[in-house]
């Protein structure tokens, strides 16, 4: 069961790009539930397993914590945590369905996505083609086409070679539940995934037969850790204050997106978003800033 709560754990390091405090906080959390479900599989003799959770036993649980006198607000961090982890068990297929997709719990502020600045971005992406390297090179290829499409970055790294058509520049991945998507790419990024695809590509792969589009030195599959760790080196290097992660491309796509005029319908479908609710979240941004804007520029307001 550990197993599974460590893989969660990192795809919020690798593809949120949650703090270090962020995830010893959801550590704790579930560990704490994964000590409940042991407890609760050996009073019953059967050994326990995620497939074997139910609504009744996160409900359980949730009398636990009400039981130990934990504050409100703990309770719902740790449900919260709980959501988050059996949606990812959802999307991963390790689970068919959602133990807590009908558990309530108490209602608490959702922090906004933080994007960079688009000149932020364009520091970032500046930064490969400073080095010559087969690596660098590559990197380059991923941040403009990360940018090009605000994927995700495990879309990202589940590409294959002909899964981007730099000709017609589009670029074709499964998001959640295996869904397909088009996603049209600029004209820039669709050149550097060609020249990495003809001069790069052939020499990472070693003469290997992957099908993968982003190949390590090896010839193998690029990871999210192993690309998460380049942006990171890329930030460092462009002296951007901030903690950048694959996924803060994402969250600027759809800003400034939005910000150039972009309808929410349209920004949805190129994220992938289910519900548009989860794309609604980057107008708050925008709004803030014509807000800004306004009392910048209206003479009134001053």
């Amino acid at each position: 069961m550990k197993e599974a709560v460590d893989s969660f754990l990192t795809y919020l390091e690798v593809e949120k790009g949650f703090s270090g405090n962020t995830i010893e906080a959801y550590r704790n959390d579930l560990s704490q539930m994964v000590t409940f479900t042991e407890g609760e599989a050996a009073k019953r003799g059967t050994s326990p397993s995620w497939a074997g959770f139910n609504r009744q036993t996160m409900l359980s649980y949730i009398l636990q914590l009400k039981e130990r006198g934990y504050a409100a607000t703990t309770q719902a961090r740790k449900v919260a945590a709980a959501k988050s982890f059996f949606n990812f068990m959802v999307d991963e297929g390790k689970i068919k369905s959602n133990p807590t997709e009908n558990v309530g719990s108490p209602k608490v502020g959702k922090s906004l996505p933080k994007p960079i600045s688009i000149s932020w971005v364009r520091r970032l992406l500046e930064q490969p083609a400073k080095m010559s390297t087969l690596e660098a090179r590559r990197d380059k290829a991923m941040l403009e086409l990360l940018y090009a499409s605000g994927m995700r970055v495990s879309e990202l790294v589940s590409l294959n070679a002909g899964d981007v058509d730099t000709q017609d520049g589009y670029v074709r991945c499964f998001g959640k539940g295996h869904k397909e998507r088009l996603i049209p790419i600029h004209q820039k990024a669709a050149a550097s995934v060609a020249e990495y695809t003809r001069d790069v590509r052939p020499q990472l792969a070693r003469g290997k037969n992957d099908s993968a589009l982003f190949l390590n030195p090896r010839g193998e599959r690029l990871t999210r850790q192993g690309f998460w760790q380049k942006v990171k080196e890329y930030a460092k290097a462009a002296n951007l204050d901030t903690k950048i992660s694959p996924h803060t491309l994402r969250h600027s796509f759809a800003t400034h997106m939005l910000s150039g005029g972009a309808d929410l319908r349209s920004v949805q479908e190129l994220l992938g978003h289910a519900n548009i609710s989860t794309t609604q979240v980057y107008t708050r941004l925008t709004t803030e800033h014509i807000r800004r804007t306004y009392d910048k520029s209206h003479p009134r307001a001053k």
